[in-house]
């Protein structure tokens, strides 16, 4: 998970954080999860593949307002096709829950246009720390 504080800026005119800035916040968390499994986008995108969002829905529970705190979780769900779920949980300080965003993602060929067909498969085969991304943690030798 991540911390974000709620700018000033992010505000909308009801005073409390704009529902765009939910899905800036999501993302943030979705790329720090990433980075902190060991994947390069950078590297990612250079073997011709990039995340991709083909739904997202905002469920909004208690509202933020600026100078809030909150934590924003990041969950991947896998199942056996072309697309994969990435669940965020938006936790105030006070324990409430203030919002979920749940994605529909998938990995993109960027010269074919179309969805890779194992993106868990390609993930894996990046992450160091694929449990971060819901993956199972490549087995290790027991020592003899």
């Amino acid at each position: 998970s991540v911390r974000l504080q709620v700018r000033v800026y992010e505000i909308d005119p009801q005073l409390h954080l704009n529902g765009a800035v939910y899905l800036q916040y999501a993302d943030h968390a979705r790329y720090e999860c990433v980075r902190a499994a060991g994947v390069s986008v950078e590297a990612l995108l250079g073997d011709g593949m990039g995340p991709v969002n083909l739904e997202t829905v905002i469920r909004y529970h208690n509202e933020l307002r600026a100078g809030d705190e909150v934590d924003v979780t990041c969950e991947w769900k896998w199942g056996t096709g072309k697309t994969y779920r990435v669940e965020n949980v938006f936790r105030r300080m006070d324990g409430e829950i203030a919002a979920e965003v749940g994605h529909v993602s998938g990995l993109i060929d960027l010269d074919e246009r179309r969805l890779v067909p194992d993106p868990a498969g390609k993930w894996l085969d990046r992450a160091t720390r694929p449990e971060l991304l819901g993956l199972p943690a490549p087995e290790t030798t027991p020592a003899r």
